[in-house]
């Protein structure tokens, strides 16, 4: 049978147990790195989906798609409404009131973000109906003054449903008495959880309370939007609201909720590359097995030159081998890393229930478990990456053995 020779020999070399126990010790060694580093990184780069996943799951249940604001305020917000229903992709449109204020109760006091809202046309834009846990939405009627909080928010003022928070305005009012912030108390209605940073930042109130509070009566600063897929918001909300004249800006979920993704985003590269060093060491262990294996094989390389074998099949002898030991060590991390990616969050409960711990105490975390998420894309660049390192790994060793003259490693054998 006719086989390629740099080819057989190099795979033979891989398999050689004799006389280079140091060697084959070092060979093993690289596999179980380059195995390792291709693992970690599997499912740390899966982990990461998993929680970029669930955090705009979460938040995007809550928070809206888009937004359409017009700078003096709406009056006639159901036309514009129905006038944002008929654009593509989107499903529902409903009116809000936003601003900033000081949340105090107990002695406690915490920074929020309030929103005057419709209930009823809320359910249609935001699932927060669908994480209460105390109360409901439907306490929220106007000139009622009640409230509805987040979780971690309601926590730290340490207030329940039926409690009175004290609401600060950024404004103040100047009387004969003299100059006082604007405050108003409101009645605790409900609490929800998302699971998310909105659990501690966002409060809710009628949307006619809202107006009042910020001395826009009979009017609503914008409309929230809520879009078949996320996805189909991108870049399309501004246009949106150009399309419906002078004065309407808008801007989608990555503009609002963009920093929290990007952050995200920026941490899995990081540590992506962080753990691609795993690779380059693993990488760097063929080098050093190439080279040693270049010095042990001087005399093999000159038979074999002048025996026919050319400069170029000589390299090609030692590439073969130094890539056998990176492809089967990238593979074999690949393999396994996949098959704990897509069981890692069923293998971290089992974990979890013999131990008798959370990792991740739910009073602590937005995210209580481990989520992963196995992308395929991600699985093969991790194996692309770790394939070329151990490729142009062994370019300089294989070289070095090309450049062995035939008449100078044979002189003493």
């Amino acid at each position: 049978m006719i086989k390629p020779v740099p080819l057989y020999i190099g795979l033979r070399y891989v398999a050689a147990r004799r006389r280079q126990q140091f060697i084959s010790f070092i060979n093993g060694f690289s596999l179980l790195g380059m195995a390792l580093g291709v693992l970690a990184l599997i499912v740390v780069t899966s982990v990461m989906n998993g929680f970029d996943r669930e955090l705009k799951t979460r938040i995007l249940s809550v928070v809206p798609h888009g937004f359409v604001e017009k700078k003096e305020g709406l009056e006639d917000w159901p036309a514009v409404a129905g006038s944002l229903r008929e654009q593509p992709h989107v499903l529902a449109a409903s009116p809000f009131v936003r601003g900033f204020a000081l949340l105090g109760a107990n002695n406690q006091s915490q920074g929020v973000e309030f929103q005057g809202v419709d209930p009823v046309a809320l359910r249609e834009v935001s699932a927060v109906g669908e994480h209460m846990l105390m109360g409901s939405l439907d306490g929220l009627e106007p000139r009622s003054y009640h409230i509805v909080l987040g979780r971690i928010l309601a926590r730290q003022l340490g207030v329940i449903p039926g409690d009175s928070v004290i609401l600060t305005l950024p404004e103040v009012t100047i009387t004969p008495a003299g100059i006082f912030p604007r405050t108003k108390r409101f009645t605790v209605a409900g609490v929800f959880s998302v699971g998310a940073q909105v659990d501690q930042n966002m409060a809710l109130m009628h949307l006619d309370d809202a107006a009042r509070l910020l001395r826009m009566p009979d009017k609503v600063q914008g409309l929230q939007l809520k879009f078949d897929d996320m996805n189909n918001a991108l870049g399309v909300v501004e246009g949106y609201a150009a399309s419906l004249g002078e004065g309407f800006t808008g801007e989608d979920w990555s503009h609002s909720q963009g920093s929290l993704f990007q952050a995200v985003k920026m941490e899995k590269t990081v540590v992506t590359l962080m753990l691609m060093i795993i690779v380059a060491v693993a990488a760097f262990n063929i080098v050093s097995a190439l080279v040693l294996m270049v010095a042990d094989k001087r005399s093999d390389i000159a038979v074999l030159r002048t025996l026919g074998l050319t400069s170029r099949q000589i390299m090609a002898v030692f590439v073969v081998q130094g890539s056998a030991i990176g492809i089967i060590g990238a593979v074999t991390g690949g393999l396994l890393g996949t098959l704990i990616a897509l069981n890692l969050t069923d293998l971290v409960s089992w974990i979890e229930h013999v131990v008798g711990a959370k990792i991740f105490d739910p009073r602590v975390f937005f995210v209580s478990f481990l989520p992963s998420e196995f992308r395929a894309a991600d699985a093969v660049m991790v194996l692309s990456a770790a394939i070329i390192m151990s490729l142009l790994a062994t370019l300089f060793p294989a070289w070095r053995a090309a450049q062995i003259a035939p008449a100078e490693a044979l002189r003493y054998e």
